[in-house]
């Protein structure tokens, strides 16, 4: 077996190689697919339920597309057996993934560790709801529910909610910062940097929040607006006992 040989036949096994990986990706329908979805990846894509279409998913954005890219589906999928609604377990799943994500530490949190309960509540300082909640914050967690608040100024970046929200998160006190300015309080904090209200606000816009307080619970389930103490209480342990 000589040298130039050897060369010769990796030479060919290489081309052939390339050759099938070329006819994999040509085998992928999601190629085509992608293609039709500005700024999607073939990782936003997953074979569904249903034979020949495709789900696609940006965030909790989801849509379908049929295998060879010429239609696309917009709405929500169910299975009719079960009733399930499977666009909104997977919209769970990437919540409930990255609500996990987001240090903890860059949330207010009110309510002791080993709570029964723990929320994650998308909040603005100026919501007349959010205000109300959080006036019944020591209801909440007499009822076994620990709130972690995320900041969520819904006017958007260089509004006077967001300087709020970045003076509570700035303040020495974050939690009676919060509650004071809740109030209507004004506070005298200036604005710090490295503050976390727009990773909080980006992801809320991820989860295309309809407003606040927008809570969302342990398995990623939202629930927009607010809820009594005794509601949410309740709807908590049915969840559990359903579970």
């Amino acid at each position: 077996m000589t040298a130039k040989w050897l060369l010769g036949l990796l030479a060919i096994c290489a081309a052939t190689g390339m050759a099938h990986a070329d006819q994999a990706v040509a085998a992928d329908p999601r190629v085509e697919i992608v293609k039709h979805f500005p700024g999607a990846r073939i990782e936003d894509l997953r074979a569904s339920p249903i034979s020949g279409v495709y789900e696609y998913s940006h965030g909790t954005e989801i849509a379908y597309a049929s295998a060879d890219g010429k239609y696309a589906i917009v709405g929500d999928l169910y299975d009719l057996k079960t009733n399930d609604n499977l666009s909104e377990t997977r919209r769970r799943g990437v919540r409930a993934k990255a609500i996990a994500n987001f240090p903890e530490d860059q949330m207010l949190v009110f309510g002791p560790r080993e709570a029964k309960y723990t929320v994650t509540v998308f909040t603005d300082v100026d919501c007349a709801f959010c205000r109300k909640l959080h006036s019944q914050i020591a209801e909440y967690n007499r009822l076994g529910v620990r709130v972690r608040y995320l900041l969520y100024p819904r006017t958007g970046p260089n509004t006077e909610s967001w300087t709020k929200a970045e003076q509570v998160w700035c303040s020495t006190d974050r939690n009676d910062a919060l509650t004071r300015a809740k109030l209507g309080q004004p506070l005298k904090t200036k604005a710090c940097p490295n503050n976390p209200v727009a990773r909080s606000y980006a992801l809320g816009k991820d989860f295309a929040l309809q407003g606040t307080p927008s809570i969302v619970l342990a398995d990623g389930e939202m629930l927009d607006g607010y809820l009594p103490p005794d509601v949410l209480a309740q709807r908590l342990k049915d969840d559990t006992q359903h579970h």
